[in-house]
Parts: C-alpha cells; sequence; structure tokens
C-alpha cells in the first residue's frame, strides 16, 4: 500500500475522483438537459415524485445539482469532501428509493449506486489528494512529517 502522501497515492485520488466525476457530470447532464437520452428536469421531476421523493420538482433540481456540479467540484478537486459526501448520499437515496432488494444492475438492482457511493465514501475519506484544487490553494494541508 503506498505511504500517505506518496506520488502513488496522488495518482490513485487523481484517478478516483476523475472516474468518479465523469460518471456524475454525464448522469447530471441527463437530469438537467436532458442529455444523452436523459429525462430532463420535468422527466425527473416526475420520476422522484413517483417514487416519493417529493416536491418533485424541488428534489431534481437538487439530484441534477449534486451530480453535475458535484462532479465538476470532483474532477478538479475543489470542496472535494463536501461534493463526495453529497454524492454518497444521494447514491444511498437511489439505492433505498429505488434498486433495494435487488443487487445486480442487469435487473434494475444496487451494484452500481453501490459501486458509486463506495468511491465517494473513499473520496471523502481521503480528500482530494496532492492533485488536487483543495491542496493547490490551501484548502486541504498535506500529510506532515
Amino acid at each position: 500500500m503506498p505511504a500517505p502522501g506518496s506520488a502513488a497515492l496522488g495518482v490513485a485520488c487523481l484517478v478516483l475522483r476523475i472516474v468518479l466525476s465523469l460518471i456524475m457530470i454525464l448522469h447530471g447532464a441527463q437530469k438537467l438537459f436532458g442529455a444523452f437520452d436523459g429525462p430532463g428536469l420535468d422527466g425527473t421531476a416526475a420520476f422522484f415524485a413517483q417514487i416519493g421523493l417529493s416536491p418533485g420538482g424541488f428534489w431534481a433540481w437538487v439530484g441534477a445539482l449534486v451530480e453535475f456540479g458535484g462532479g465538476i467540484l470532483l474532477l478538479v478537486g475543489l470542496l472535494a469532501r463536501a461534493a463526495a459526501f453529497f454524492v454518497a448520499v444521494q447514491m444511498c437515496v437511489a439505492i433505498l428509493k429505488v434498486h433495494v432488494p435487488k443487487f445486480f444492475v442487469s435487473e434494475g438492482g444496487m451494484e452500481f449506486a453501490l459501486a458509486l457511493a463506495a468511491m465517494a465514501v473513499a473520496v471523502f475519506l481521503l480528500g482530494g489528494g496532492p492533485l488536487s484544487l483543495d491542496r493547490f490553494i490551501g484548502l486541504e494541508k498535506g500529510v506532515r512529517r
């Protein structure tokens, strides 16, 4: 395992942030703009209301902004822990409201949302890492030796 503050740990944090952020940005774009055959805000609002997240319009905005905005923050590593926290919460809500009790994604289950939640928890615990804006502008300090 790489030592805290090592170059390998920095690259691992960066890879984790990039993959999670790209998934979140693209899913957020589906909700916000209807991109990539997504439902857009109206469709997301209707779905959220259908699963008991009311008012659907409010929660559609929250969900879309957590995914799209949180994804952008994760990509550049700005407020990475906060963004990761909100992504993890959103994925837990998705698991509980949409995917339980099934596991496999091919059956509408939770495996993909669970993997995203775990990635977000890892970023929350690790922070943005040395290759992040948080570290560059001093919001997060490096490991002291």
